[in-house]
């Protein structure tokens, strides 16, 4: 299965899509989108919008996993921020795709173990669960990836499904049966 994972972000919106199988994860693609520096509040959103729909043509995901809104003290961050998450919304439902949302602290317990973990722990866990030579960075890139990942560990969807028909299959009853 394919997850696309996106943390919103009015300045930097971060992307990363994963293949899946339940148990192990690999990476597909990654990266942020953003707007010029000096770019109109509404031109970064388009930036956001046109980039988000030309990736999810291009790579087709099953679903895609986005970050929720967290509490912010700043209204204006905050009200920012739900600008851009209504854009990327806009973006995956208008690729007919699956939408899932998880909170930020049920995303750091799924990849991390800690709903408090640290940036840097994020990073690190990701570079661990895909496999990869080095931390995802900027860490917008690395907490999309961990919304995929989490979407995977949190066991909804087809991915689910697939796990637990698996065994009757293969006729396998126990874990000490299991042969990769």
């Amino acid at each position: 299965m394919k997850i696309f994972g996106i943390d919103p972000g009015s300045e930097r919106t971060g992307y990363g899509c994963i293949e899946s199988d339940g148990s192990r994860h690999r990476l597909v693609i990654c990266g942020f989108l953003s707007g010029p520096a000096r770019a109109t509040f509404s031109d970064k959103l388009n930036v956001i919008h046109a980039g988000l729909q030309d990736l999810l043509r291009r790579h087709r995901p099953d679903c895609v996993a986005v970050e929720d809104i967290f509490h912010a003290r700043n209204v204006r961050s905050a009200l920012k921020l739900g600008h851009a998450r209504g854009v990327v919304l806009l973006a995956a439902s208008q690729a007919h795709v699956p939408i899932w949302e998880y909170a930020p602290a049920e995303i750091k317990r799924a990849v991390v173990g800690y709903g408090r973990a640290e940036k840097s722990q994020i990073q690190q866990m990701v570079k661990v669960l895909l496999a990869l030579d080095e931390t995802p960075k900027p860490h917008d890139v690395a907490d999309a990836l961990a919304v995929a990942i989490c979407h995977v560990h949190n066991g909804t969807g087809a991915i689910v499904e697939r796990a637990r028909a698996e065994p009757a299959r293969t006729g396998l009853r126990s874990w000490r049966d299991y042969r990769p």
